[in-house]
């Protein structure tokens, strides 16, 4: 891991790297691992979809909205190339202790929830100090750039960190974390003893870990509805572990979040219709039945109409081609004046004579060959 610092503002600090910088990277564990490995388009897909939350203080006043969405999406690379992804959008706004805050994030991800990129934002207005953060983690070859920026008054601090990408196995960002949770609720499972990794605070990568705290029956409006509860927790390595409760409905959407420590939650007011999980039903069997065209009105319109279709191109095509029918008047008044007793053969000798192929003879040579593809060559006489 390598990182690049830069400031800028009237109090610039040197940086001095501290002894955890030189500890191995952590890694996530084979159980972690392999559920990221488990997921599948299909349920993916039934977990695309928008949800609005309110956020709430401790005393139930409203403080705020929370907004979380996730769709299908196009990303371009470094390289131009374009893929389709998963694009994860959640932002929120509101007041804490009388002070505007938010923050937003903009994820973008491969089918697996790897990540492609992904930008943060979060702000408090502070009265006296304003302070803002800002992180971009980007894939670059076989790298994960982060930079993040803290910005405190004027002052702007700036910091660009590599991970190797074979250490990411079984990263989960906060886009991919939105959706694996809705997986979870999906699937109604946790897996057990995954660590996962995740991004502490200060931008350190440490483990996170999941654990399902069984199901609960909440008030949403004039309803009462069951909810799973999942517990994250990321275990920062230079600070005290974090945790977060989310109540999840049976189709991933988030009924309550409450982040440990905090005076407030978010919460639905609303409930949404919830997806159930495609049944395929087997197919109806049709029997077959005989088709009597004649007692169906529409296909005997059709037969109607398609046979007068035929006689006008046929009219119409003897009108502009009077030849053919003087011909084929010729070869019936022969046929008649000669009456053979194999209509077939006198044919085949009669037009005999207009193939291409066939050198030119004289027509009519006989009308009782049996074989109208005998060579007409004279015979020659035997001994």
């Amino acid at each position: 891991m390598s990182s690049k610092h830069q400031s800028t503002g009237p109090k610039v600090k040197d940086h001095q790297p501290s002894a955890h910088e030189s500890l191995p990277l952590p890694e996530a564990n084979a159980e972690a691992i392999q559920f990221l490995s488990n997921l599948n388009q299909e349920e993916l897909q039934m977990l695309l979809f928008s949800e609005t939350l309110a956020m709430v203080s401790d005393t139930g006043e409203p403080q705020g909205e929370l907004t979380i969405e996730a769709q299908r999406g196009k990303y371009k690379d470094e390289f131009g190339d374009l893929s389709h992804c998963l694009l994860v959008h959640a932002f929120s706004r509101g007041f804490m202790d009388k002070m505007l805050c938010g923050n937003s994030v903009l994820g973008y991800l491969s089918w697996d929830l790897h990540i492609m990129e992904q930008h943060t934002q979060e702000f408090i207005k502070f009265h006296i100090l304003p302070m803002e953060r800002k992180m971009s983690l980007m894939k670059q070859n076989d790298q994960l750039a982060m930079t993040r920026s803290v910005k405190e008054g004027e002052d702007v601090k700036t910091k660009t960190t590599f991970f190797p990408w074979r250490s990411t196995q079984g990263f989960v960002s906060e886009a991919a974390n939105l959706l694996l949770l809705r997986m979870m609720a999906w699937r109604q499972l946790v897996p057990n003893n995954a660590q996962f990794l995740a991004l502490d605070t200060e931008g350190k990568l440490c483990h996170s870990t999941y654990q399902a705290l069984g199901t609960q029956t909440i008030q949403v409006g004039p309803q009462q509805v069951d909810v799973f509860i999942v517990e994250q927790t990321v275990h920062s390595t230079e600070g005290i572990p974090t945790s977060c409760q989310f109540y999840l409905l049976s189709d991933g959407h988030l009924a309550k979040r409450i982040q440990m420590g905090s005076p407030g939650c978010c919460m639905i007011t609303k409930m949404p219709v919830l997806r159930d999980k495609d049944e395929i039903q087997p197919g109806p069997v049709f029997e077959k039945q005989p088709l009597v065209w004649e007692d169906d009105m529409e296909l005997y319109s059709k037969f109607v109409d398609r046979k007068e279709e035929l006689r006008l191109s046929h009219a119409s095509y003897l009108r502009q081609h009077p030849e053919a029918q003087a011909l084929v008047s010729d070869f019936l008044l022969f046929l008649l004046l000669r009456q053979p007793a194999d209509a077939i053969t006198f044919a085949a000798e009669y037009f005999g004579p207009f193939a291409k192929r066939n050198p030119p003879t004289p027509s009519l040579r006989s009308s009782d060959r049996l074989n109208p593809f005998r060579s007409l060559d004279p015979e020659r006489p035997t001994d």
